[in-house]
């Protein structure tokens, strides 16, 4: 799958570079690249030399806001670029992988692992994001490369409790049969049981009793 986003990439600048001018803003133009999708214009800054690990005025990195805003051609135009750092953590310690989980985006957490972005982080780790994501399957694939199932984030909450308030059943289900502790709290001294109920989740309550 790498080479063949190295080709991508390869071939991108080389069609770029011949049909695309530079601007004045190319900070701007590069970022607004990234929100609209617009490859060929994200493409021709980087033949001319924008480096792909730029943080927005924001602190966002160009590839945790292509996926964030739905930008797939430009999610691959960066995953192909060689010298991105697939790690990188935006101002308050977010990474692609996190956002690729929480968007339940499989194939792109997977080249993210298979590329060296980590899975078990102190903090909010990538797993609290994939339990918050429509896809089950994402949160297994964090649990196969090691995550911590009880991990607790700086507020207390676990994996479980958010998938208890966001996720799916399935996900919920999983954890359970995974060893996920439901009976932990958080620093409000509220479980994953009271999440479900929190949030209107009764069909979750009795499995989290």
């Amino acid at each position: 799958m790498k080479s063949r986003f190295r080709f991508r990439y390869l071939l991108y600048l080389v069609v770029a570079v011949a049909i695309s001018p530079i601007h004045a803003g190319v900070y701007e133009d590069f970022f607004k690249g990234v929100e609209l999708d617009l490859e060929r214009r994200v493409a021709a800054l980087l033949a001319r030399g924008f480096d792909p690990n730029t943080l927005s005025e924001a602190g966002q990195t160009p590839l945790y806001l292509a996926l964030r805003d739905g930008s797939p051609k430009v999610t691959q135009l960066l995953l192909a670029a060689p010298d991105l750092r697939v790690d990188q953590a935006n101002q308050v310690g977010e990474t692609a992988l996190m956002m690729a989980a929480l968007k339940g985006d499989l194939a792109v957490s997977r080249e993210l692992i298979k590329r060296g972005a980590k899975v078990r982080r102190s903090g909010w780790t990538p797993l609290h994001y994939a339990a918050s994501s429509p896809q089950v399957s994402v949160v297994e694939l964090m649990l196969q490369h090691g995550a911590d199932i009880d991990a607790q984030a700086p507020n207390g909450n676990t994996a479980l409790m958010m998938a208890a308030r966001y996720g799916e059943e399935d996900s919920v289900s999983l954890l359970l049969a995974r060893g996920a502790n439901k009976r932990l709290l958080n620093e409000l001294g509220q479980s994953a049981q009271d999440f479900a109920r929190i949030s209107g989740r009764e069909f979750l309550v009795e499995k989290l009793n």
